[in-house]
């Protein structure tokens, strides 16, 4: 058995700020399924916002106006309290990773450039190139490793242990020895991230699975909005590599098959620099209505970038280029670029305050894993990088204070009964079984594409609710093709799979369950937002029958009341 102070679960963004945070007063541990470096922080292209006021058309913005375009964009689900919070810090944050050594673009006078991005009142987005999220998490990754953190790469935790309301620690498996390991923690940080592959199409990483949040919810940690998905407008057709926002806001054109700017006649204002809820929705009209381009891969929409200019996209889209020329042979300086929406962030997630506390003692969370509920029923671009790192931050910060009285020693028994239930688990899957896990995560991905997608309607998501107790049914059956537990990537595939058919499960319920469009959750059948019956939370926990028992709590509000949300 492994004994730290602090385990912090996740290599990425959120798992790195806390163990920076932690790691001088406290025996810090830190185990990622990957090296942290590979982790899918490295994925965010565009950018982090923060109201820093060094464009010049954004001389007027605030932390405060940056709160209300986040509580705007969130369709006003978003916990007031926890957006102020946020913004407050975002300010502190870009220039404490600057003086880290972040990379960021310059303008011309030596201050961090700032682009538009979409929902936003002033262009506050800073960046780096666009492998902004790439230059963070190195930054970050490089910190840890100064300080000391002891790092665990390519274990995987297999389960959380959680007794009589306390956290105990995890169990986790070294996929290069194939031992399983318990690990025993006074407090226990996920910062996991989210749960993009259980659906078909996703810009997501294939570790982004979200077993961190399904293994959570089995311990018995409430979700939190789960019916919330984003789906991001642009994404490469086939592969579905993210095109990020930052096109847009560098001035890029969205183009249906009559050569129409199509976006003037849906959001007059904004245009393509709407929120992606919107943009998504106009992409995807665009397309069932037949102004969409074939392609063998589907249908599509043009994101034009011709007009910028070769020196403009290499300077600023320098990987949207590679990726274009490498993935599907196509110069952006030359052609435009075959797009269409699909799956990309989780704004639900495990239920956490402001502080990254969860009901559980000694169980936090931050970051894409977790809701504090930043982002309500839209999140903005640029403002998940954000998220991250304040949160990682401030969850450092509010174990500190909690751990004043001294680190609580959990006692080893729920970890080695877990250990043993986890045991008899694996052994069932290495034995012969008639389905094959990745087939049933297959099948689970075209469920909710087709059904639980960008525009929903109830008799799609009952249909989804269901079929998820059938392959639930189907995973009892799961068998991989070797025992061996040596960095056997079936196998832990199949270990989260199960974890990925609960997160499913709370995602179409809750979503069948709100009778109203909000944000991203838009229903042909409730195509409105009701304030009334339904400017609350969503709240999943493990229900006795094994599917999601849902409840609701009230939205914070401070100083913004709802109104009609326009651009």
């Amino acid at each position: 058995m492994i004994d730290h102070d602090i385990l912090i679960v996740g290599g990425g963004l959120t798992g790195l700020r806390a163990a920076v945070g932690l790691c001088d007063r406290f025996n810090v541990g830190l185990i990622s399924k990957v090296y942290p470096v590979r982790s899918h922080s490295i994925c965010a292209q565009g950018g982090i916002n923060a109201a820093l006021t060094n464009n010049p058309d954004a001389r007027d913005d605030s932390w405060e106006k940056h709160t209300f375009d986040t509580i705007k964009g969130s369709d006003f689900l978003a916990d007031q309290d926890a957006v102020e919070i946020m913004c407050k810090e975002a300010i502190k944050i870009v220039y404490e990773m600057e003086h880290w050594g972040c990379p960021f673009s310059r303008f011309p006078d030596g201050t961090i450039a700032q682009r538009p991005f979409g929902g936003a009142a002033y262009p506050r987005t800073c960046y780096s190139s666009d492998i902004t999220g790439h230059v963070l998490l190195n930054t970050l990754y490089e910190r840890a490793v100064a300080k000391g953190v002891k790092i665990y790469p390519e274990w995987f935790v297999t389960s959380l242990c959680v007794e009589d309301g306390q956290c105990h620690g995890v169990v986790a498996l070294d996929m290069h020895s194939g031992e399983l390991v318990p690990v025993r923690a006074g407090v226990t940080f996920f910062g996991t991230g989210g749960y993009g592959r259980v659906y078909q199409h996703s810009t997501n990483s294939l570790t982004s699975t979200g077993s961190g949040i399904g293994m959570a919810y089995k311990a018995g940690v409430p979700l939190k909005d789960m019916e919330f998905v984003q789906f991001h407008p642009t994404t490469l057709i086939g592969t579905n590599i993210l095109m990020t926002e930052a096109c847009r806001g560098e001035g890029g054109y969205l183009v249906n098959n009559q050569g129409e700017r199509f976006m003037k006649r849906y959001a007059p204002t904004a245009k393509e620099l709407a929120p992606r809820d919107i943009v998504s929705r106009c992409i995807q009209t665009e397309i069932n209505e037949g102004r969409g381009f074939d392609h063998p891969l589907g249908r599509y929409i043009q994101l034009d970038l011709r007009h910028l200019g070769e020196k403009k996209i290499q300077e600023r889209l320098t990987g949207i280029r590679k990726i274009c020329i490498d993935f599907i042979g196509i110069d952006p300086v030359d052609e435009p670029i075959p797009i269409m929406p699909c799956q990309h962030y989780s704004m639900g997630g495990i239920d956490v305050n402001e502080r990254c506390a969860s009901e559980v003692r000694g169980f936090y969370a931050g970051g894409e894993c977790a809701c504090v509920s930043v982002h309500g029923a839209n999140r903005l671009g640029g403002n998940s990088l954000l998220e991250t790192i304040v949160f990682g931050k401030l969850a450092a910060q509010a174990i500190s204070e909690d751990m004043e009285g001294g680190i609580p020693k959990p006692d080893e028994k729920p970890l080695l009964k877990l250990k043993d239930e986890v045991e008899k688990k694996i052994l069932r899957l290495t034995a012969p079984g008639r389905e094959k896990p990745y087939q049933l995560q297959a099948d689970l991905g075209v469920v909710m594409d087709q059904k639980v997608g960008i525009f929903r309607t109830r008799e799609q998501l009952k249909q989804a609710v269901d079929k998820l107790p059938e392959l639930k049914e189907r995973y009892r059956h799961v068998g991989v093709s070797s025992p061996s537990r040596h960095m056997n990537y079936e196998l832990i595939n199949a270990l989260e799979l199960e974890y990925m058919l609960e997160v499913a499960h709370t995602i179409a319920l809750g979503a069948m369950l709100r009778e109203e469009s909000r944000g991203s959750h838009f229903r042909t059948d409730f195509n409105t937002r009701n304030d009334r019956d339904w400017l609350k939370h969503t709240i999943a926990r493990m229900g006795d029958d094994g599917g999601p028992a849902m409840s609701y709590k009230d939205v914070v509000i401070t100083r913004y009341q709802p109104v009609e949300r326009k651009y």
